[in-house]
């Protein structure tokens, strides 16, 4: 067990630091200060302490002109940390913090992966070089950030040549109240993608209390075996008056400890509200309390999503993988993906999840196109659209690490075989990207005829992937399946090579149908009774079309005669009608919800625009115009009602931000459209608004989320950025002739400046409405400070702006 530190910032403040100041430039201006905060937090019983380099990568500094100076003031941190260790404590620890950009990677926001990669690489070179015993990635609340930074910090340590045993990497993801990350992901998905790319610590910080994290290290405890570090808040943060404070005493919060140490927790602090006395009663309450022995986890193989994760393997039940998204034997397809349209693309995809596919495998191999370029881009729409896994099917090495950088989750790689060029290319990737990886058993030289030749040469691919140190959960076999036609036993042999590999290695197995079949007649029956075949000697995951009703109703069948249906309940919920109305009801009523075949053009638009179609929405409003619907209908009764339900659904948690944002850019490509097509149509442009962070704040993540949909919604958007004085927002208020100001603040310290701004705005006589938002504000705080209205999010803002403007 090691006990941690706690807040670093309002320490500085207590010590000096004033609005507008850089909190990392103390490290060179004023070293002992920082040695002296870490050295009261070691008297009161820290055994690690965290470098005051929270936002000391380039792209942070560089809010104050400061991005050429990483390694100097990462390094006088370390130093600052270590002199109090020496004076204090010399057996302790010294933590090098990297916390976010404040930047959403594409295609949520504009900055590439590459980009979010470089800086953590910088920042961690020189905290490595410093010194420090560990990486502490904290405060994240997106995955793709989490993953560039860790990927950096991984390359940072092998390239000073340090193991994992001298510098560890901890991952702390920052949830909010509902158990997800902003952009939506849980708890379990982070530990299993942080267990699979290599991190040595998984854990959690900031946003809440120690009450609200208990349940959440559970969450992470029940999928990994990794230690687990729980650093909250002190508390929920309250009003009081016009100042936000932390509300749990240091007596209060150590009555917390014991049950997060039960839940799983071995590394335990504090963050934002804490104080030295915060971690004294954190240390002693740990040091009289001998946790729960925590459950091993059993190693599993699952793929994730940005917000969910599906188990595979021979306990598990059996789960389909789309095929539809295959160019292959599909002209039209080919001809949309080679012109840049992705229309079908997201169409196949929304429809086979629909039916049922629980992962999608996505192939774009399309002649005459760059692959890589291609595979980015579908990877980059399909992660925005579906929630399920994705299966990156390629075997360009350029293309497949371009979909592994560009995907937001822990995705299966098809294929691997055992050619050695192979072998070299597509391992160290899987290993780099926490990917998991089918392999398939061809090699040099004749196809191999028999299951024995075959499990030969799977155990040459496994034997290999262990040297590159990819484990037993990372890998899945194909049986290969050739066609019928090939020979008689060619169907008998890879049900055989099922049954061996379950033997043999007892990991997962996955296969496509329809090659059996190639040549047949009555194809479809021929795949689903080989399909049933195949699940009962041991497949775990078909590659097939869930739009087949005649495949799928095999699958589900095969399913629930194996025992993986209690109850027959899904096949009864799938097939418990008339033998008629049975025939195609699996598919085909689940795919109508995402159908775009109304009779009322309105109707359709505003399914386009929920489901994120944004080359569809397009046409769809084109045609509408042509048929002369009125524009001001479009957007009001299609546009503006699309996004009403997307907000309900976010609200609910039922859809999360890249399915807002994505919604959000096909209703601004229907507003463009209508603007191209009838340029003179009125009410279609909509007001003007102001949005900017307050003087002092230097945050703009959250201000750029509601810029982002507010433009999407037609409005016409003045972004004056971060740190802005009173003074420039009410000039741009007139000069922009703004209807609504939107002013944030993401700092306690900064929330007086809400008021200040508010004033000059009201002194001015403008008649702009106000509204306010940021992590740190409150509805009673809006109120207090004359707003005319309080934001929690993005969605509520826009909607907010709607009503404040009539457009609701």
């Amino acid at each position: 067990m090691y006990i941690f530190d706690g807040a670093m910032g309002t320490m500085l403040q207590q010590s000096g630091l004033v609005e507008g100041e850089c909190p990392e430039l103390f490290n060179v201006e004023h070293p002992d200060v920082v040695t002296g905060i870490h050295a009261a937090y070691l008297k009161n019983g820290s055994d690690i302490v965290t470098t005051n380099t929270f936002g000391a990568c380039g792209l942070k500094l560089a809010d104050y002109g400061l991005e050429h100076r990483v390694a100097e003031i990462n390094t006088a941190a370390v130093k600052a940390a270590k002199k109090a260790i020496a004076e204090v404590k010399p057996t302790a620890k010294v933590a090098g913090s990297m916390g976010p950009t404040g930047q959403f990677i594409e295609p949520l926001g504009q900055i590439s992966f590459d980009e979010v990669y470089d800086t953590y690489y910088e920042q961690a070179l020189a905290l490595i070089e410093a010194g420090v015993d560990f990486i502490i990635i904290e405060t994240i609340i997106d995955v793709q950030e989490m993953r560039a930074a860790l990927l950096a910090a991984r390359d940072a340590r092998e390239k000073l040549g340090k193991t994992k045993e001298a510098v560890k990497i901890i991952c702390q993801f920052s949830f909010s109240e509902d158990g997800r990350t902003i952009t939506g992901t849980p708890p379990e998905v982070a530990a299993i993608l942080m267990d699979a790319m290599g991190a040595d610590v998984v854990g959690i910080n900031c946003s809440l209390g120690p009450e609200q994290l208990i349940p959440l290290v559970e969450r992470l405890a029940s999928v990994t075996n990794l230690p687990i570090s729980a650093q909250p808040n002190a508390g929920m943060p309250m009003l009081v008056g016009r100042e936000t404070v932390f509300p749990l005493s240091p007596e209060e919060m150590d009555s917390y400890v014991p049950a997060l140490l039960d839940a799983g927790a071995s590394y335990v602090g504090a963050c934002c509200g804490s104080t030295p006395l915060h971690i004294k009663a954190i240390a002693e309450a740990a040091g009289n309390h001998t946790p729960k022995e925590r459950p091993e986890i059993a190693p599993f193989t699952a793929f994730t999503s940005r917000t969910g994760f599906v188990k595979v393997g021979h306990t598990e039940k059996p789960i389909i993988i789309g095929e539809r998204i295959n160019p292959t034997g599909r002209k039209v397809l080919a001809k949309e993906i080679k012109e840049g349209s992705f229309a079908m693309v997201k169409r196949d995809a929304l429809a086979q999840v629909a039916a049922g596919a629980d992962v999608l495998d996505v192939n774009m191999g399309v002649p005459d196109v760059d692959p890589a370029t291609i595979m980015k881009r579908a990877i980059m729409e399909l992660s925005m659209l579906v929630d399920v896994p994705l299966s990156i099917d390629t075997m360009d090495p350029a293309a497949m690490e371009a979909g592994l950088k560009m995907y937001p989750g822990r995705p299966l790689i098809n294929s691997v075989n055992a050619e050695p060029e192979q072998l070299a290319q597509v391992l160290p990737l899987a290993k780099r990207y926490g990917a998991t990886l089918l392999c398939l058993p061809l090699g040099r030289g004749d196809l191999p005829a028999t299951a024995e030749q075959r499990v030969e040469l799977a155990k040459e691919i496994v034997l290999a992937a262990y040297e590159k140190g990819l484990r037993s959960e990372d890998l899945l076999l194909d049986p290969l399946v050739l066609t019928f036609a090939s020979g008689q036993d060619s169907a008998v042999q890879t049900l055989r090579t099922l049954a061996m590999y379950k033997e043999t290695f007892g990991f997962p197995t996955v296969m496509g149908l329809s090659n059996v079949s190639f040549g047949l007649p009555q194809r479809p029956y021929l795949n689903s009774q080989f399909l049933t075949m195949a699940l009962s000697h041991g497949l775990t995951a078909p590659i097939l079309n869930p739009l087949n009703g005649t495949v799928k109703k095999a699958f589900v069948a095969a399913r629930t005669l194996l025992g993986f249906d209690p109850a027959a309940a899904e096949f009864i919920a799938d097939y418990g009608l008339d033998e008629e109305a049975t025939v195609t009801n699996a598919a085909s009523k689940k795919v109508t919800a995402v159908s775009f075949n109304s009779d009322d053009p309105l109707e359709n638009i505003q399914h386009a625009v929920e489901q994120g179609e944004k080359e569809l929405v397009i046409e769809l409003v084109e045609k509408a115009l042509a048929d002369g619907v009125d524009p001001l209908k479009i957007t009001k009764n299609a546009l503006s009602e699309a996004m009403n339900v997307v907000g309900e659904k976010f609200g609910a948690g039922k859809v999360f931000l890249p399915q807002v944002m994505l919604a959000a850019e096909a209703m601004q490509g229907a507003f463009q459209t209508i603007k191209r097509v009838l340029p003179d149509s009125g009410g279609i442009t909509r007001d003007t608004v102001i949005v900017a962070t307050v003087k002092g704040d230097i945050h703009d993540l959250g201000k750029n989320i509601v810029a982002a949909l507010l433009e999407n919604n037609g409005y016409r958007v003045v972004d004056l950025g971060k740190d802005v004085d009173p003074e420039e927002i009410v000039a741009a208020v007139k000069r922009e002739n703004a209807t609504v100001v939107g002013i944030c603040s993401l700092m306690t310290t900064t929330m007086p400046m809400i008021d200040v701004t508010i004033e000059a705005i009201r002194e001015a006589g403008l008649p702009a409405k106000v509204l306010v938002g940021g992590a740190v504000l409150t509805q009673e705080y809006a109120d207090k400070a004359g707003a005319d209205s309080y934001a929690k999010d993005g969605i509520t803002a826009v909607n907010i702006v709607k009503k404040l403007l009539g457009d609701d």
